[in-house]
């Protein structure tokens, strides 16, 4: 949608560094197939939150909560504007909201839990937690071995330790909280332009690199939009050309679920960005006395 160029532009005027929002550009190696901030952009502005841990270690909401309050913190005793960037919208509202006490990750227990077939844990959510069954993703994962991580570690329902989370954090409310849409013909055109130009980039070579340091291993990562279905390729599953449209009817899915996820809970200010609209018009609307 064209939000890290707005948050760029943005920082650099109001003096502030960027805290980037993106459960995958955490991960070093994911570079291209994420998006992830360029050299030169990271000259312009500092950003936080990249690349900070490796393909094997597990990430989850919490941690990204834990780091993100010491950069922010950080970054204000520099007298300086933490900007939030990105689009994993359970890290926003975990920042906004808090996470509660819900228990850390169990490493052994983990990698039983990544062995076995998902169709296993949702059988045991359903039997186990029937409310959090009815709610969950049931396509993603990570959040289905989550809740049955913490079902086992704590011996409680899942959706009763949610409510309690949530009754003891409460919402911080966020004064400038914003989300951008787009048109939708214009979206699909940028978000065919942008693949186009990971694979141009060189996304193959790179998902190459990474499988032989793990990514196949760390089974969230591999969810990444663009490595999964490039390692498909490399497997000899479909061809390139096939591949590259793949991933842009993906991509297209995946902003869809976003924009659905936001509506129903990012609790933000809505700003439709028009075709050939310039980056200083939309700071503008978000930061009118930064920009006058």
């Amino acid at each position: 949608v064209g939000k890290s160029a707005i948050a760029l532009a943005l920082a650099e005027k109001i003096g502030g560094e960027i805290i980037t929002v993106d459960s995958m550009q955490v991960y070093r190696g994911l570079d291209i197939g994420t998006a992830k901030p360029t050299a030169e952009e990271r000259r312009r502005v500092p950003h936080h939150l990249l690349d900070v841990c490796d393909l094997k270690e597990a990430f989850d909401a919490a941690q990204f909560t834990r780091r993100a309050r010491i950069a922010a913190a950080e970054i204000q005793s520099r007298g300086k504007t933490p900007v939030f960037c990105g689009g994993t919208g359970l890290y926003f509202k975990a920042f906004l909201e808090g996470v509660g006490e819900a228990p850390p990750g169990d490493a052994r227990l983990r990698t039983e839990l990544e062995a076995a077939p998902l169709e296993q844990f949702l059988a045991e959510l359903r039997e186990r937690d029937p409310a959090t069954f009815e709610k969950i993703d049931r396509q993603n994962p990570r959040r289905v071995i989550r809740a049955v991580e913490v079902i086992r570690l704590t011996g409680k329902k899942f959706s009763a330790q949610q409510a309690e989370w949530k009754a003891e954090s409460g919402k911080r409310k966020a004064e400038n909280y914003f989300c951008f849409t787009r048109p939708t013909e214009d979206l699909h055109q940028r978000i065919n332009v942008r693949v186009d130009e990971m694979f141009a980039r060189g996304l193959v070579a790179e998902t190459q690199e990474l499988l032989k340091r793990g990514l196949a291993e760390n089974k969230f990562a591999m969810q990444a939009i663009g490595y999964r279905q490039v390692a498909e390729h490399l497997r000899g599953e479909r061809g390139l050309a096939e591949t590259v449209e793949l991933v842009k009817i993906k991509t297209r899915q995946f902003a869809k679920r976003q924009l659905t996820w936001f509506r129903h809970h990012g609790n933000c200010a809505w700003i439709e960005l028009k075709t050939g609209e310039t980056v200083k018009e939309v700071m503008a609307q978000i930061a009118p006395v930064a920009v006058s």
